[in-house]
C-alpha cells in the first residue's frame, strides 16, 4: 500500500489496523535536542480516544503510547522516533455479520475493488483508529512549533445545525465540554441535538475550524507545495472530511475584489493587513496573519437504522450495523485536524530554512563558531 507517509523533512509514516495488535507511527526528521516524553504525546491522544462521553463510541481503549526509539535521556536524538499504541478492546465478532456486505458510506466496496479483499473488522486501515498515529506525530510537531512561538488551536465550529457564536467565543471553554466547542451555550444546544440523533439511531456531521498564530510570512513553496495546498491535502486525507476552505473560503466566490482583498497598512515598522479574508495565506505562502481554515466532516456512516445495500455476490439486501460507533466524528477529530496542521506547518518551516542564501550562511557560520 502506497500513501502511508507524508512530509519532506519532517516525515511521518503511520501503520496498523483497527483490529490488529496495535497502531503506530514513525517520525523522521525531528530535530535533535527536543525535550520529549510519553506524557507530551499522551495528552493529545487522550483528546481523541474513545469512551470519553455518550457522544463517542463505547469502545474502551486507554490508548497509552510507548516511545520505542529516538530518545536518549529525555531528548530527541535526531534519529527516527517510533511509537506504538496497542489495541486492547477489539470485538471483531461484532463485524462478522457484515463480512460479505458493503456498508453504505464506508470504504468496504472501494477496498474490495482495489485489493480483491478487505479487512471487514472495523475497516482496517480506513478506520478512524488510523488517526492515532497522526495524532502522536502531530503532538511532537506541535511541541517544536510551541518552542518557536507558534500555536495551533482547533475546535468544533458547528455540529449539525448548531454553530459557535463569535460573540461568545472563548478558547478556555473548549476543553470544558465533551464536544470541544469554545461556546458553552452552543455546546449545550449541540448536545440536545445529538441526543435526538441517538434516539433516532442516526448520526450528525459538523465543521472543525483551526487557527494558527505566530507563523512568520513566507512559509510555503509557491508552486505545488503551497502551504494552502499542503494543508488541504493533510486535512482532506483524514477520513470523513468532505470539504476544506481557507479564510472566507467558498463565500469569497460571492464577493468582489474590492471587498475580498485585504488592504496592507503599517503598524509601527511592521507590515500588517487590515482584514484577513485570505485566511493568512497569499500565493500559497503565509502572510504573517493568523492562518484560518475549516474542515467539513460528514455524518458517521455507521448508524443503527436499516439501510439498503448489496453483498459481494451482487445480491440486494438490507443491513443494520451493530457494534460500537460514534454518533458524531467531529469532537474526536478536533485534535486530529490540529495535529495534522502542525505536521504540515513544521515540515514547510524546515524546508523554508533553505530559501535564502543568508539563512544557509548563518547556519554554517554558527557551526564554525562551535
Amino acid at each position: 500500500m502506497a500513501g502511508s507517509s507524508m512530509g519532506t523533512l519532517f516525515r511521518i509514516t503511520t501503520w496498523g489496523e483497527t483490529h490488529g495488535k496495535g497502531v503506530g507511527v514513525v517520525v523522521d526528521g525531528c530535530p535533535a535536542g527536543l525535550a520529549l516524553c510519553e506524557e507530551d504525546i499522551q495528552k493529545y491522544l487522550d483528546r481523541r480516544k474513545p469512551g470519553q462521553s455518550k457522544y463517542t463510541t463505547r469502545r474502551q481503549e486507554g490508548d497509552r503510547v510507548e516511545i520505542l526509539s529516538g530518545l536518549f535521556e529525555g531528548r530527541t536524538t535526531g534519529t527516527p522516533i517510533s511509537m506504538i499504541i496497542y489495541n486492547k478492546d477489539q470485538r471483531s465478532k461484532d463485524y462478522s455479520a457484515i463480512k460479505d456486505i458493503y456498508r453504505p458510506g464506508h470504504a468496504d466496496y472501494t477496498f474490495d475493488m482495489k485489493y480483491g479483499f478487505r479487512d471487514y473488522r472495523g475497516g482496517g486501515r480506513s478506520s478512524g483508529r488510523e488517526t492515532i498515529g497522526r495524532t502522536a506525530a502531530g503532538a511532537i510537531a506541535a511541541k517544536v512549533l510551541a518552542e518557536l512561538g507558534i500555536q495551533v488551536f482547533a475546535y468544533s465550529r458547528s455540529i449539525g445545525p448548531v454553530t459557535v457564536d463569535p460573540q461568545r467565543f472563548d478558547k478556555k471553554v473548549r476543553d470544558e465540554n465533551a464536544l470541544y466547542m469554545p461556546d458553552a451555550k452552543a455546546a449545550e444546544e449541540a448536545g440536545k441535538y445529538l441526543e435526538k440523533m441517538i434516539q433516532e439511531q442516526d448520526s450528525a456531521g459538523g465543521v472543525v475550524e483551526c487557527i494558527i498564530t505566530g507563523v512568520p510570512a513566507g512559509v510555503g513553496e509557491p508552486v505545488f507545495d503551497k502551504l494552502s495546498a499542503s494543508l488541504g491535502k493533510a486535512v482532506l486525507s483524514i477520513g470523513a472530511v468532505k470539504g476544506f476552505e481557507i479564510g472566507d473560503g467558498f463565500s469569497a466566490a460571492r464577493s468582489s475584489g474590492s471587498l475580498n482583498n485585504d488592504p496592507f497598512m503599517m503598524e509601527g515598522d511592521k507590515i500588517v493587513k487590515k482584514t484577513n479574508h485570505s485566511g493568512g495565506l497569499l500565493g500559497g505562502m503565509s502572510d504573517g496573519s493568523d492562518i484560518l481554515f475549516r474542515a467539513a466532516f460528514k455524518p458517521t456512516p455507521s448508524i443503527g437504522r436499516p439501510q439498503h445495500t448489496v453483498t459481494r455476490e451482487g445480491r440486494d439486501t438490507v443491513t443494520q450495523i451493530g457494534g460500537r460507533h460514534d454518533p458524531i466524528i467531529v469532537p474526536r477529530a478536533v485534535v486530529v485536524v490540529e495535529t495534522m496542521a502542525a505536521v504540515t506547518l513544521l515540515d514547510l518551516l524546515l524546508v523554508n530554512m533553505s530559501s535564502r542564501m543568508e539563512n544557509v550562511k548563518n547556519y554554517f557560520a554558527g557551526i564554525a563558531e562551535k
